[in-house]
């Protein structure tokens, strides 16, 4: 298996400052142990030239105006508390952005199987609008955990007398990243929906739209939504063929059914322009376990059900 070691001499001429914790050191003796391991399995490679604009998806253009001002002619510059920036870090921050950059290329092309770089000044603590934690350039995740946090806040509605209120769930995160400080180049998550009759999936889709449409121009990221709708919310109205089944399940049953939606998502919905639906079948406290079972005499009778109803929808 082959592994991409991205690193460039740029590096050694970050200038921290005397008793700064994120010195060359912290490279140095990494590049050093590799070389002295002379890994057949190792691709030494420089970072490619990179076109800057490929920071705005994950910085502010304020903010890399402001890291490209902040450069001093001589001596050391701070961004903040802990991130120094000396003459040298300009090349030194173009590099350790270009190694990331040249590092997935070469794990999407199939140069190798994964890749490490070996570059100063980091970068997985920097944020958008800011440096951090001696980084300084950052994470598409941002803006996927500010569009998630914005589409649990929807209140779609309050519910009707017939329905529950509809419900937003998110099922899967995936940020497809195995490495702990490597920013990744994507983020992913899925979610569902529950939405009763006073919704259309048109009607949901353009309202999450213009979440995706604001907060990615907001964070400078593109998105792509890959909508699945099973089928739409419905409401049949009790009509006469209804009341005649109501009437047959209470005769044998010696119980009054009650109309209620509840029960999960009707598989009538594919039907439900054909004809009026109703769903009736057997409950019980084991279904749609492994061990689902039902009495004799209830399977009994929903035979006498389903009879009588065929024989009066047909008189």
């Amino acid at each position: 298996m082959k592994t991409g070691l991205i690193t460039t001499k740029s590096y050694q001429n970050h200038n921290t400052g005397n008793g700064h914790p994120e010195k060359i050191d912290r490279v140095t003796a990494v590049i050093d142990n590799f070389k002295k391991k002379n890994n057949n399995n190792l691709i030494w490679q420089e970072p490619k030239k990179f076109d800057q604009s490929l920071l705005i998806k994950t910085h502010s253009k304020e903010y890399i105006e402001f890291v490209n001002n902040s450069f001093p002619k001589d001596g050391l510059s701070f961004l903040d508390g802990d991130t120094v920036v000396s003459p040298g870090s300009k090349d030194a921050t173009r590099d350790a952005a270009g190694s990331i950059i040249t590092a997935i290329d070469g794990v999407e092309s199939k140069e190798y199987k994964n890749a490490f770089c070996a570059v100063r000044p980091p970068g997985h603590h920097a944020e958008k609008n800011k440096a951090m934690g001696f980084c300084i350039a950052n994470n598409p995740s941002t803006a996927l955990i500010k569009i998630l946090k914005e589409l649990k806040d929807i209140k779609f509605d309050k519910g009707t007398k017939d329905f529950q209120p509809t419900n937003l769930e998110v099922t899967k995160i995936n940020i497809h990243n195995t490495a702990e400080n490597v920013i990744p180049d994507k983020a992913e998550a899925v979610f569902n929906i529950r939405f009763n009759n006073k919704h259309t999936s048109q009607s949901i889709k353009l309202k999450l739209n213009k979440i995706f449409n604001k907060i990615s121009k907001k964070e400078k990221s593109k998105f792509n939504i890959d909508y699945r709708v099973s089928g739409e919310a419905f409401l049949t109205i009790p009509n006469k063929t209804t009341f005649m089944i109501k009437d047959v399940i209470k005769k044998i049953t010696k119980i009054t059914p009650k109309f209620s939606t509840t029960g999960g998502t009707s598989d009538a919905r594919f039907i439900r322009k054909i004809a009026p639906c109703l769903e009736f079948g057997l409950v019980g406290k084991t279904m749609h376990k492994v061990d689902e079972a039902v009495s004799i005499k209830d399977l009994k009778n929903l035979t006498k059900i389903y009879s009588s109803i065929l024989k009066n929808y047909f008189q």
